[in-house]
């Protein structure tokens, strides 16, 4: 479960910290997550079209997601991140190694 973000102009240092704070908080909350991480955009190939943020949530199986998704923690993320970001880009993916 890939998550980017592009953040409106203006968004505070405090409101992103904040944000990666509450994401980062999840897999302590949903127990269906089984692997977590995030950073930001460090490409020097200047393709990124304005995201910054990046989070890789990894669930054992498509069931997991289906707990994540309703979840109430993942819920109050939504409402804190909601009202900060211009462009949200979601993808889901099986890993076919």
């Amino acid at each position: 479960h890939v998550v980017l973000f592009k953040f409106k102009e203006g968004t505070s240092y405090e409101t992103l910290r904040a944000i990666e704070t509450k994401f980062t908080s999840l897999p302590g909350d949903i127990t269906e997550i089984a692997a977590y991480e995030w950073g930001t955009n460090n490409s020097p190939e200047g393709l990124a079209d304005g995201f910054t943020h990046c989070f890789l949530v990894t669930f054992n199986d498509e069931a997991g997601r289906e707990v994540y998704l309703p979840h109430p923690s993942h819920k109050e993320f939504g409402s804190l991140v909601r009202h900060n970001v211009e462009k949200v880009l979601v993808f889901d993916f099986v890993s076919s190694d």
